[in-house]
């Protein structure tokens, strides 16, 4: 695969009024969403949550790929397909998360770097073999007294820029994510500020890897108050902050931004979504690459009961079409009015 075929493949990522499902929940992580709807963790249960979301009808209307978990694309349907053929057979890219997690930074207090750089280009080989045409590398970035300092935005910088770079080598498009934490009391205008300055970072590494930008997608957080903060910014203002952030920081040759909630509730995350959308085209495709704020409610009409299946994926679809809506700046929460 040449260059110009990863960088078609990044578009199509980004095509008009899709986005991608953040299905690569770890262990831990999915457990918790499963304890929050009294359901066991089991490999039985997390393999039929798999299929109720890939197997949803409509679904390819709305989702560019999908993310999934190292289990998830060892896993296979109901029916016994892989789960990631599954996908590419309804036209649904399929991704793989492929960082270690984020760990504790030694000597910096309150701050982490994520790991996995080592064994990764063999790891990207056997993903890429399982049918992944696409990998994600999370960073996060804690707001706090102090933090971030200049060197853990740094070092995560590093790491994202040389797992793309890894990427690019192994025909793999790259999600790049250096997510700034909501945690926190900071106001709107300090995540600003550190957003800003992460992704110039996160950029000028990626420049010196020699990453082909034009084969890369963004995974920002928005720009928005802490989630503690006493003041909460509106739509309008997240909206118009990010851009600026974004317009500011991220090279137009970049293939495109797809967000992450970042614990959002659903219909914030559509909302933002939709408020950017509506304020004209930018120099990037501005789409979604979400998580809680896709299969939350998902989750809740499912609970683990099979009887549950049909109605959960209705509810799937809604919350996907609604995000594919907010891609053109045509959400409105009568969608949500007439859903109910």
């Amino acid at each position: 695969m040449s260059m110009s075929d990863l960088e078609l493949l990044a578009a199509s990522l980004v095509a008009k009024g899709k986005g991608i499902l953040a299905a690569d929940e770890s262990m831990p992580t999915i457990k918790k969403r499963f304890d929050g709807v009294g359901l066991e963790s089991t490999e039985a249960t997390r393999q039929a949550y798999r299929d109720l979301l890939f197997t949803a009808p409509q679904i390819e209307k709305y989702l560019s790929g999908v993310i999934m978990f190292d289990e998830t694309i060892r896993a296979t349907a109901r029916n016994g397909t892989p789960f990631a053929r599954v996908l590419a057979d309804r036209g649904i890219i399929p991704g793989i998360k492929v960082d270690k997690g984020a760990w504790r930074l030694p000597n910096f207090p309150g701050e982490k770097v994520t790991e996995g750089l080592d064994g990764l280009r063999d790891r990207l080989m056997e993903y890429r073999e399982m049918g992944a045409r696409f990998a994600k590398w999370r960073a996060v970035i804690a707001i706090g007294d102090g933090i971030p300092t200049h060197y853990c935005v740094e070092a995560n910088a590093h790491a994202l820029a040389r797992y793309a770079a890894l990427c690019h080598e192994q025909e793999i498009v790259p999600i790049v994510e250096p997510e700034v934490l909501m945690d926190g009391d900071h106001s709107i205008e300090t995540c600003e500020q550190v957003t800003e300055m992460t992704l110039r970072l996160t950029f000028n590494q990626l420049r010196a890897h020699r990453v082909a930008l034009e084969a890369v997608i963004l995974k920002p957080n928005m720009v928005v108050s802490g989630k503690d903060a006493t003041e909460q910014a509106g739509v309008e203002q997240v909206a118009e902050r990010t851009v600026r952030c974004l317009r500011r920081s991220v090279p137009a040759a970049v293939a495109g931004i797809c967000f992450l909630s970042g614990g959002q509730s659903p219909e914030q995350a559509t909302e933002h979504l939709n408020a950017m959308n509506a304020l004209g085209p930018q120099p990037w495709e501005l789409s979604f690459s979400y998580a809680r704020a896709l299969q939350e409610p998902v989750l809740d009409a499912w609970r683990g009961d099979d009887s549950n299946t049909d109605r959960a994926q209705k509810v799937f679809a809604h919350r996907a079409k609604c995000n594919s809506e907010a891609r053109y700046g045509r959400y409105t929460k009568q969608m949500e009015i007439m859903a109910a």
